[in-house]
């Protein structure tokens, strides 16, 4: 079951405890890298292009309840 990613206007909440801030996210990803190797053979990643990435699940790091979270609205940034 994919979990809908945060936006500018949503974050994440835990339905069972209220946690709003931490959370262990499993991600799949497929990515394309343009990695350069030195004269001594230790890799850096120049280029990343993702070509698709989906959020499997969230579990809550105050309750450890998995796959409980919720698209609620961010607060205004404006008072």
């Amino acid at each position: 079951m994919a979990v809908p990613t945060p936006t500018d206007e949503t974050r994440w909440r835990c339905t069972l405890c209220g946690n709003l801030t931490r959370f262990d996210v499993t991600r799949s990803s497929k990515v394309v890298e343009y990695v350069h190797l030195d004269l001594a053979g230790a890799p850096a990643v120049e280029e990343q292009e993702v070509l698709s990435e989906s959020i499997e699940s969230v579990r809550c790091r105050w309750c450890n309840a998995v796959d409980q979270v919720e698209l609620v609205d961010r607060p205004s940034a404006q008072v």
